[in-house]
C-alpha cells in the first residue's frame, strides 16, 4: 500500500548570527513531527533553510565590510552546524541564493505579471527593515512597526504591485471552507480582523532602494519583495515551474507550515493569494505558535539566563535542550525560559524518572538475573494495568501528534514511565528476590519494566536523539524504522537475551550549585564580550622588555562550541605545543588557520575562559571598520624564533 504523504515546513531562516534557544523552537518541534510521521509509515519531507535576500542583509554585511554572498555563507554554515547538533532531520534545505531557486522566482513574477496580477507604480509609506514589512500610518503602533516595535522610515520610490485586494473575497472564503486552515484560533480572528476586514491594499513586492536580492527578469532596476521571493521556496524546493517538479506533484499541497505567530500574517494572506494567483492549490495549514520568552529566575539567585543553544547542548546534552523546548512550553502559547526551569524539568523528568527507571531496571536483572532477562509467566492485575497503559499509547500519541499537541504526546509516554516507577514501589522486586520461591514473579515484574522501558525508548526516538538507543543497547536492540502491529504491542522483547546495567543517562543537578556555575558561565562569557583588540594601555620600555614575542604555528584549529567568538588552536611554540584561545571566530574560518605562522605572546600569564585554559595570545591587528587579521611573520620563520 502507498504510503501517505507530509509535506512539513519552518520558515526559512535569517539571523544577524547571535543564535538564542529561540531560534530553535520551529525547527525541534518540525523535527519531533516529521520524525513520528516517519515512524507512523508517512512518506515525510520536510524543508527548512535559509532566508539570504533582503535589504536588512545587505545592511548588515556593509556593517562588518563582508559581501552579502560572504555574509549569507557564514550564516548559513552556522545554521546547518546548530541544525546537526540539535539533530535535524531535514530532507532539503533550501537556500535563496541558490540559481535554481532565483530562476523559479523570476518566472513566478513573470507569470504573476503575464496574469495581470502586477502592475507598476510608486509607493510611498512606512517601512520597517528588520521585519520587511510596509505599513500604513493607521497600522503603525505608537508611530513605530505593530509588530517589533521598532523605528519605521518613511520609503518613497516607483514599485511593482501586486493586485492582494483582488483576492480579499477568495480568502474570507478559504477560511470559511477550511476552518482549519489557520491555527490556533486566535489567529484565525487576528488575521480576519485586523486585516482582511479593514480592507486589503496592494502589496509592493519591488524595490529599487537596493540591490541584493531577485532582478525583476523584464526590469533590473527593480529587486523582487524579499517576502515574494521568501514565501515562494516551499514550492520552489519541490521544483516547481522546473525541468522536474516530480516533488511538487507529489508532496503539494504542504501539510503544514509551522512558524512563531509574528509572521502568520504573511503565510495566510499574502502566500496564499499569490498561489491562488498562480493557479496552484493553497497549503492545507498554517500554524502560527507563541514565542518562547526569556524571564527572570525569580525564585532563584541566577543573574541571567543561558541562551545559547551551542552552549547548553554542550553542558547538558542536546536531549535535555530539546526535551525542554518540547515539553516545557504550552504549544501554541507563549513559554519562558529561565536556568532554574530547565534544571527542574531535566532534574524532574529525565534525570529522576526515566533514568532512574532504566538504571533501577538494569541493575536489577544484573544483580538477580546475572544479566539475562527472564521471561513474563506469572502475571496479576498489577501487570495488566502497566501493559495495557503501554498497548494504548500508541493510538493516544497518534491523536497528539495529528492535533499539534507536542506537549501531551510527551506527557503521554511519561505517564509510561511514571507507572513503571510506581510498579516497582507496588511490587517490591528487592523483596521478591529475598524469597526462592518468589523468583518467577520477580522474573515477571522485571521483564514488564524492561519491556515497557523499549515501548517508551520507541516513542521517544520521536522526540529525542540519544538517550532512545542508549535504552535498547541495554537490551541489544536497535530502534525500530517504524511502528507496526508487533513493535507497538507489549511482549516483544525476548526472553533470555543478555541485559547490560546502563550508565547514568542523565545526572541529578544540584540545582543551586548549577545556578552558581551557570552564573559563572555568564561571567566569563561577559569578560570575553569586553575584550577590546586595541584597549592597550601606554607602557614604559621596561614594560615592553618585559613581553616575550614568538614565532608559533597553528597546528589544529576548531571553533569553541560553548563560545561564538572564540577559536581554539594548537601552536607550536619552538619544541612546545600550547593551547591558545582567541576571539577571532566571526574573521576566520579554523581550517584556513592550520599551519599558518602566527606572533605569539609567549609570556602571557594563563587564562581560564568557558572551562578552557589559553596559554598565551596570538596577536591581530584591527582596522577602522572593525575588520581583524592575524599579524604574521614576513617571511617563513621557524616556529619558536624571537621577534623583538
Amino acid at each position: 500500500m502507498e504510503k501517505k504523504k507530509f509535506y512539513i515546513t519552518t520558515p526559512i531562516y535569517y539571523s544577524s548570527g547571535n543564535f538564542h534557544l529561540g531560534h530553535c523552537y520551529t525547527t525541534v518541534i518540525c523535527d519531533a513531527l516529521a520524525r513520528f510521521k516517519r515512524m507512523d509509515n508517512y512518506d515525510v519531507f520536510y524543508l527548512t533553510g535559509t532566508d539570504e535576500h533582503g535589504q536588512k542583509v545587505e545592511t548588515n554585511a556593509q556593517k562588518v565590510d563582508m559581501s552579502p554572498q560572504d555574509f549569507v555563507d557564514k550564516l548559513y554554515d552556522q545554521i546547518v552546524s546548530l541544525w546537526e547538533l540539535l539533530g535535524i532531520s531535514y530532507d532539503k534545505f533550501i537556500r535563496t541564493t541558490d540559481d535554481y531557486h532565483v530562476k523559479t522566482v523570476q518566472k513566478i513574477f513573470q507569470k504573476l505579471m503575464d496574469n495581470g496580477d502586477i502592475y507598476k507604480s510608486k509607493y510611498e509609506g512606512m517601512y520597517c527593515t528588520p521585519c520587511e514589512s510596509f505599513w500604513s500610518d493607521a497600522q503603525l503602533k505608537d508611530g513605530k512597526c505593530p509588530d517589533c516595535g521598532r523605528e519605521v522610515k518613511l520609503m518613497k520610490e516607483e514599485s511593482y504591485f501586486f493586485k492582494l485586494s483582488k483576492y480579499q473575497d477568495k480568502l474570507l472564503k478559504l477560511y470559511e471552507d477550511n476552518p482549519d486552515f489557520i491555527s490556533p484560533k486566535s489567529r484565525l480572528n487576528e488575521m480576519i480582523n485586523n486585516f482582511l476586514k479593514p480592507g486589503l491594499k496592494d502589496l509592493c513586492v519591488s524595490r529599487t532602494s537596493f540591490k541584493w536580492g531577485v532582478p525583476v527578469p523584464f526590469d533590473d532596476k527593480h529587486i523582487i519583495y524579499v517576502w515574494v521571493d521568501a514565501l515562494s521556496n516551499y514550492i520552489t524546493a519541490l521544483g516547481y515551474l522546473s525541468e522536474d517538479p516530480s516533488l511538487f506533484n507529489k508532496y503539494w499541497p504542504a501539510d503544514i507550515h509551522m512558524m512563531g505567530k509574528e509572521i502568520v500574517r504573511f503565510h495566510t494572506i499574502i502566500w496564499p493569494a499569490l498561489l491562488m494567483a498562480l493557479g496552484v492549490e493553497p497549503p492545507k495549514r498554517v500554524y502560527g505558535h507563541g514565542w518562547l520568552l526569556f524571564g527572570g529566575d525569580k525564585m532563584s539567585k541566577s543573574k541571567g539566563n543561558i541562551t545559547d543553544p551551542f552552549l547548553l547542548c554542550e553542558r547538558y546534552g542536546v536531549d535535555a535542550v530539546r526535551y525542554f523546548l518540547l515539553r516545557e512550553v504550552p504549544f501554541g502559547n507563549d513559554g519562558i525560559y529561565t536556568n532554574l526551569a530547565f534544571l527542574n524539568r531535566t532534574n524532574a523528568d529525565l534525570a529522576n524518572s526515566l533514568g532512574n527507571l532504566v538504571s533501577r531496571t538494569t541493575a536489577m536483572i544484573e544483580q538477580y538475573f546475572d544479566g539475562v532477562l527472564p521471561g513474563p509467566i506469572e502475571k496479576e492485575d498489577v501487570d495488566y494495568e502497566l501493559i495495557n497503559i503501554a498497548n494504548s499509547l500508541y493510538e493516544k500519541l497518534v491523536d497528539c501528534m495529528d492535533n499539534l499537541l507536542i506537549q501531551e504526546a510527551l506527557e503521554e509516554i511519561f505517564k509510561l514511565i511514571h507507572r513503571a516507577n510506581k510498579y516497582i514501589d507496588e511490587t517490591t522486586p528487592w523483596l521478591l528476590a529475598k524469597d526462592p520461591s518468589k523468583k518467577v514473579r520477580l522474573g515477571t515484574v522485571l521483564y514488564n519494566l524492561a519491556e515497557s522501558l523499549r515501548i517508551a525508548a520507541m516513542y521517544l526516538s520521536s522526540f529525542l536523539i540519544e538517550t532512545p538507543q542508549k535504552i535498547m543497547d541495554c537490551f541489544g536492540e536497535y530502534l525500530p524504522s517504524n511502528f507496526d502491529e508487533n513493535n507497538i504491542t507489549f511482549g516483544q522483547l525476548r526472553q533470555g537475551i543478555k541485559v547490560k546495567r546502563s550508565s547514568i543517562l542523565f545526572p541529578r543537578f544540584n540545582v543551586d550549585k548549577e545556578l552558581a556555575e551557570m552564573d559563572k558561565i555568564l561571567d566569563d562569557m561577559k569578560k570575553i564580550d569586553d575584550v577590546k583588540i586595541d584597549s592597550t594601555p601606554q607602557i614604559s620600555i621596561d614594560d615592553f622588555s618585559k613581553i616575550e614575542l614568538k614565532v608559533g604555528k597553528i597546528l589544529e584549529c576548531e571553533k569553541l562550541q560553548k563560545s561564538k567568538k572564540l577559536l581554539k588552536s594548537k601552536v607550536e611554540i619552538g619544541n612546545e605545543v600550547r593551547t591558545i584561545l582567541s576571539g577571532i571566530a566571526q574573521f576566520y574560518d579554523p581550517k584556513d588557520l592550520i599551519g599558518k605562522s602566527v606572533v605569539v605572546v609567549a609570556n602571557l600569564a594563563p587564562a581560564k575562559l568557558l572551562g578552557e585554559t589559553s596559554e598565551g595570545m596570538i596577536l591581530c591587528a584591527e582596522d577602522t571598520k572593525g575588520n581583524v587579521v592575524i599579524v604574521s611573520p614576513e617571511k617563513a620563520l621557524e616556529s619558536g624564533s624571537i621577534v623583538s
